[in-house]
């Protein structure tokens, strides 16, 4: 099935909506405050050695200097014999390392407090399925995978991909990914290393090699081989970064990049902005008239089917039967676009016949067939309750977009300070382009207002001056934290 991307930027946030046949199914979202530099790579330069501390600092631009220990450093380690076993230890800092020496190093950890970034020089490049290892020769398997007819079945596929320029180590997600998929991922890769060791010659000292990818990016790396036919992208900048890192490393995606410059914003596309509402809420329509209650715990997440208004044509029977399956297509895109991982229980409707059992069943792996993270179903207990298992690969979209409500201490959840922030800038967008206004007065929840005039304030600016109006931030009291008015003045 072709599916469309649609890549929403602000300097604050970026969204990535993923749309098949028009309809909404996966969402993406990476606030640029939660990056951290953990993963990108840095020509640095040893400032300070320590013998006594086994380690040494390197500087790497950042404003604190940077740790590297004797035991992240490769090669770190020399091998004596002794009673007949082999014991490692670590060479001393002053052999591995001297101040003023230029070195490649990779982020483990970062900076905290008064502490500089964790460095590491056994650098190694992550993508989708695979985890590539310059240097190295041989391939590993996550333990993750348990079955060992899998284990061999790709590491007999991924051990054609190493060569003198480094292995692989295969990832937990590569479990029934096929020979294409994988090759693609060994062959981007390869394409990055290759440009890391080129700007290696190339830039300076304490210059930055590769920088994590952004969202946009990764979304973009880990859709290679998926039947995309368009991306749409609503920031020039983005739009030109995408460019250029499609043409370096997925060419196969270049041609299908576009800069979407249309008067509506681009989440109003499909109806996107309001199906992420809707993606909160506890109760999810069919269009027969029954619905969906799904509760997201800590420990699960539970689906109840009703029937609702449908009535059906025949008996019950058949009425519970329609309703189960047509259950079945909304609980697969549920999964996908709430982001819901971990043990999933689904309270289908009571149904009679075991030949209705087993048809709704078929139906519900049908659906999750699309899906492109890895699900297992275990069928009816004796309960009559369907028990499956969905992988986790990143937070839900409900734990992205919302906190804990102080009101009712947990038991239920409203959206983030952050969250209502951001809403209130696209709608002041929104409110600027469809209607001629001299200036804006916005009433919140003082939280909210306290954020837009504080932590919030450099983005408020920037709206400020892309519309080249003046927004004014007036707290109301009164106002729930998700309740605000946009008001032209």
């Amino acid at each position: 099935m072709s599916a469309e991307l649609l890549i929403n930027v602000t300097p604050s946030e970026t969204r990535v909506a993923m749309i098949e046949s028009g309809i909404l199914q996966e969402v993406h979202i990476e606030r640029e405050a939660k990056r951290g530099i953990v993963g990108n790579i840095y020509k640095g330069k040893v400032s300070r050695v320590l013998p006594g501390m086994q380690a040494a600092f390197v500087d790497i631009g950042l404003e604190k200097a940077a740790f590297l220990h004797a035991s992240d450093i490769v090669p770190h380690t020399e091998c004596v014999a002794e009673n007949e076993k082999k014991q490692f230890q670590v060479r001393d800092i002053s052999e591995l390392v001297r101040q003023g020496q230029d070195i490649v190093v990779q982020v483990v950890k970062d900076p905290l407090g008064t502490k500089g970034a964790r460095l590491t020089t056994d650098i190694t490049l992550p993508s989708r399925y695979l985890v590539f290892m310059p240097g190295a020769s041989h391939v590993g398997v996550s333990q993750r995978i348990e079955s060992e007819d899998e284990r061999l079945r790709l590491k007999r596929v991924v051990a054609d991909y190493c060569d003198e320029n480094g292995g692989f180590i295969i990832r937990t997600a590569a479990e029934g990914a096929n020979e294409k998929e994988l090759a693609q991922d060994a062959a981007f890769l390869k394409r990055l290393w290759t440009k890391i060791n080129e700007r290696r010659t190339k830039y300076k000292t304490r210059s930055t090699l590769y920088g994590e990818l952004g969202l946009a990016h990764r979304i973009l790396r880990d859709f290679v081989g998926t039947e995309i036919t368009r991306i749409q992208v609503d920031s020039r900048l983005i739009f030109e970064s995408l460019k250029e890192f499609t043409s370096e490393f997925v060419p196969e995606l270049e041609s299908l990049l576009e800069l979407y410059e249309g008067d509506k914003p681009i989440f109003d596309m499909f109806d996107t902005e309001n199906e992420i509402q809707r993606s909160l809420e506890r109760k999810v329509d069919l269009k027969s008239g029954g619905y969906l209650i799904i509760d997201q715990t800590e420990a699960m997440t539970t689906v109840d089917i009703n029937t609702g208004a449908f009535v059906g044509r025949r008996n019950l029977e058949e009425t519970i039967f329609n309703t189960n399956v047509e259950a079945t297509q909304a609980i697969a895109r549920q999964l996908r676009l709430r982001n819901l991982g971990g043990i999933i229980i689904i309270d289908f409707i009571d149904m009679g016949l075991d030949e209705h059992r087993q048809r709704v069943l078929a139906s519900l792996e049908a659906a999750l067939s699309k899906d492109r993270v890895k699900t297992n179903i275990n069928g009816f207990t004796q309960l009559g309750l369907v028990e499956m298992t969905r992988k986790r690969t990143r937070e839900s979209i409900e734990h992205v977009l919302c906190s804990g409500c102080p009101t009712c201490e947990g038991r239920g959840s409203v959206k983030t300070v952050e969250t209502v922030c951001y809403e209130i800038l696209r709608e002041i967008t929104r409110v600027n382009r469809a209607y001629d206004a001299d200036n804006f007065v916005v009433y919140a929840a003082p939280a909210v207002a306290e954020a837009l005039e504080g932590e919030e304030s450099h983005a408020l600016a920037e709206l400020e001056v892309f519309i080249g109006k003046q927004v004014r931030i007036q707290a109301e009291p009164l106002y729930i934290q998700e309740q605000f008015d946009v008001v032209m003045m």
